[in-house]
């Protein structure tokens, strides 16, 4: 009969490899959508910024 393997990480534990989901559980998580919308609205603001102080649209 073959013999089985106890457990199926031993590789992966001997390359040097990581499950990072378990390494970040303490790390701060921001949802995607956050970021973009942030995104924009700091670029709607400083195109309102330019455009009160006639920076924009450049000559």
């Amino acid at each position: 009969m073959t013999k089985k393997k106890s457990s199926g990480n031993g590789l992966m534990s001997s390359a040097g490899l990581m499950r990072y989901y378990d390494a970040d559980k303490r790390a701060v998580h921001i949802n995607p959508k956050t970021v973009v919308i942030a995104g924009l609205l700091i670029g709607l603001t400083i195109i309102i910024l330019e455009a009160n102080f006639g920076r924009w649209p450049l000559p």
